[in-house]
């Protein structure tokens, strides 16, 4: 079965535009730059990462002199809802819900046939130990 492609883009790419979120728009050499910090990369690779995100239509470039400037077409807000989309559909069944009672702290669901979890109280088995 083909694999079905992610509205949000993986992480490399991912961090890439976040840089042209911050820098509004930059050519391949400005973008490195800022990427250099926290994670040097080859020239070619961030050359690489942004030609992916225009082809998917998260950037547009245009040319300037003999290179590419590129802005970002997508907002960060837009990227954030389908993250936490594609969050609530792959671990939560689609429950906002859901989402909420976990980041609220509420014990997980155990998985359907599993064993009832033994008292806080109890001493643990002396063969776990």
């Amino acid at each position: 079965m083909p694999r079905k492609a992610r509205d949000i883009p993986p992480p490399l790419e991912l961090r890439c535009l976040a840089a042209l979120w911050k820098l509004g728009e930059a050519n391949v050499r400005a973008v490195r730059e800022f990427l250099a910090p926290r994670r040097p990369l080859a020239y070619t690779t961030v050359m690489t990462m942004l030609e992916r995100l225009t082809r998917k239509q998260f950037l547009t470039r245009r040319k300037v002199g003999r290179s590419f400037v590129y802005r970002p077409v997508v907002s960060r807000d837009v990227i954030r809802s389908l993250a936490v989309q594609e969050l609530l559909d792959l671990l939560f069944d689609g429950s906002p819900q859901g989402l909420i009672q976990f980041l609220g702290g509420a014990p997980p669901e155990a998985p359907p046939g599993a064993p009832a979890e033994e008292s806080e109280g109890r001493p643990l088995d002396a063969a776990l130990l």
